[in-house]
């Protein structure tokens, strides 16, 4: 394993420094090659530090800043004053050299925005989108694509996206030939968007790509495509779906839900009537899916969910250095080019 340093957005989420620096020693002390750079404010960092080794505390440097951008701000509002915040300046660390890769719980069309003005997107990419693995039914992986980035997609776009999640899963999922779908309402070739149905166009005609045709959300877990492209917003909506749909089930199934005549009813059903269904139900963890790449860009960006817990932001970050380690942009602009 090679040594690496990537930055962190520590102040970026829906609670900052109490998750992310929690998150950060984690993932420390299960990749003793990692460095991190800890962007935000040191007076909210340091104090959950205090009980850190020796050895985890020698490969943190906190990089102090008072300024963040709002999960509130619009993105021409957060991009006019992102100067000197924590996101703004993990992001250029990276472009620096001083790290390999970024990673941040903050405002995700700032992230999109300041990675491509400071990073710049691969030759040839109109839009870097946001991508992501999926947990499916037969203990597999599926990819997805766009889950957020970019909310209005013509047919241009989402041929690219089909593109680098074709390369992606070859490259993460060690696959060859992924089987590629378009997320749609329906399988029908008259179904959808005129800019889904002229990218599925373009996908017929390209030969080297192994387009499989429409694929509907209530499949998105079974298998059935290795790539599932979507539009930013659909892509979004569906993901937050699923991830919202297996908690509430999780939590069914660990007693957690409030209706007490419901919660042992579903239990015991669940448990006795579909005992391998069950087992695999609760492998299905969404935090161990939260990092989400910004797929396109010269460099490794991660961006989690805002509202990641201490494991999920762990994740998050373990994520990234896989990435930076495996040289995924690079691998990417290689794949492009032979495509």
């Amino acid at each position: 394993m090679d040594r690496l340093t990537l930055a962190l957005d520590v102040m970026g989420g829906d609670v900052g420094p109490r998750i992310t620096i929690p998150a950060a020693l984690k993932a420390l002390e299960n990749d003793p090659m990692l460095s991190l750079l800890l962007f935000g404010d040191s007076q909210k960092i340091s104090p959950f530090l205090a009980n850190a080794s020796a050895d985890l505390i020698e490969r943190l440097t906190i990089c102090h800043t008072s300024h963040i951008i709002e999960n509130n701000y619009g993105l021409s509002y957060a991009l006019r004053r992102s100067k000197g915040t924590s996101m703004r300046l993990a992001i250029e660390a990276v472009q620096k050299g001083n790290a390999q890769g970024c990673v941040s719980a903050g405002n995700t069309g700032a992230l999109m925005g300041l990675s491509k003005v400071i990073l710049q997107p691969l030759k040839g990419i109109q839009r870097p989108a946001l991508i992501a693995l999926l947990p499916t039914m037969d203990g597999k992986h599926s990819v997805m694509l766009d889950l957020g980035a970019n909310i209005e997609c013509n047919a241009q776009n989402l041929y690219q996206f089909a593109l680098m999640g074709a390369i992606f899963a070859e490259t993460q999922l060690n696959l060859v030939y992924p089987r590629i779908a378009l997320l749609n309402i329906g399988v029908e070739e008259i179904k959808g968007h005129q800019s889904i149905r002229d990218a599925a166009e373009m996908l017929e005609k390209d030969t080297a790509l192994n387009y499989v045709g429409f694929l509907e959300g209530n499949y998105l877990l079974n298998g059935n495509a290795d790539v599932i492209v979507s539009d930013g917003f659909a892509g979004n909506i569906a993901l937050k779906t699923l991830e919202g749909a297996a908690k509430n089930v999780i939590n069914l199934l660990k007693g957690k839900s409030k209706n007490h005549i419901f919660k042992p009813l579903f239990s015991w059903l669940v448990r006795h009537l579909f005992r391998e269904s069950y087992q695999r139900l609760k492998s299905i963890n969404p935090d161990q899916y939260n990092g989400a790449s910004l797929i396109g860009l010269t460099a490794v960006v991660v961006k989690s969910h805002g509202s990641a817990n201490v494991d999920a932001f762990a994740n998050a970050i373990k994520d990234a250095a896989f990435q930076a380690r495996q040289q995924l942009p690079q691998k990417i602009l290689a794949g492009l080019e032979r495509y």
